[in-house]
């Protein structure tokens, strides 16, 4: 049996949904597209969701990540949530600076800073 990756952790911490990405390393297109399908299963439970990205555990992702981050965003945007994202590792977070995501995503140092201040969803 194929296992899938990467594996999420999905809890609800006050008006968030937080997300939390298990896998060290999502570099894969297999992993790209498990990780898509977690995530949109999580905004598709919800007509507003208030999502929080935890990528604490993340140390190498691919370009086709940061697309998938972006497409996530507009959905969520479209029905009227929030996307945060936060747990960064610095080496990433250099990469989102390089390519201006740091204008277009809300990034917070940690799951409590990410969750402070949301409305309530729906």
């Amino acid at each position: 049996m194929v296992e899938l990756k990467p594996r999420v952790s999905v809890q609800y911490v006050d008006k968030a949904t937080v997300v939390t990405l298990t896998d060290e390393k999502i570099l894969e297109d297999m992993d790209v597209q498990a990780l898509k399908g977690s995530i949109d299963s999580v905004v598709e439970q919800a007509e507003r969701v208030n999502l929080v990205l935890d990528f604490r555990n993340v140390r190498f992702l691919s370009s086709s990540v940061l697309g998938l981050l972006i497409r996530v965003s507009r959905k969520i945007a479209e029905r009227k949530g929030s996307l945060r994202l936060c747990g960064i590792h610095p080496k990433i977070y250099e990469i989102f600076k390089i390519t201006r995501l740091t204008k277009v995503f809300d990034i917070y140092e940690d799951v409590g800073s990410a969750t402070k201040n949301l409305s309530e969803p729906g």
